[in-house]
């Protein structure tokens, strides 16, 4: 009997040993892949699209550059604090 359980052990062995070869050369073969979905290079597109956008509004900076120069500017302290509150009550401050 022990010489039976012995043959079992070595066998369960031998099968394990097997399919770790098998796995070891499935891993050696297979590469890694990267798939991206649609919405992911929608996302991309956008992105750089608002990326190559300037932050600065040159229309609105040649007006006031326009007004300053004529001393046309007006400047109220009320509607800058008005603003300054807006935007503080809308969490964008």
């Amino acid at each position: 009997m022990k010489i039976d359980a012995y043959n079992k052990v070595a066998q369960l062995y031998q099968a394990n040993n097997k399919t770790t070869k098998v796995k070891e050369e499935k891993l050696k073969t297979e590469k890694d892949k990267v798939e991206i979905s649609r919405m992911g290079q929608d996302i991309n597109i956008a992105k750089n699209a608002v990326a190559e956008v300037s932050d600065i509004r040159e229309d609105k900076i040649e007006e006031i550059k326009k007004k300053m120069s004529e001393g046309a500017y007006e400047m109220s302290n009320a509607k800058i604090a008005d603003k300054l509150v807006e935007k503080f009550m809308q969490g964008i401050f």
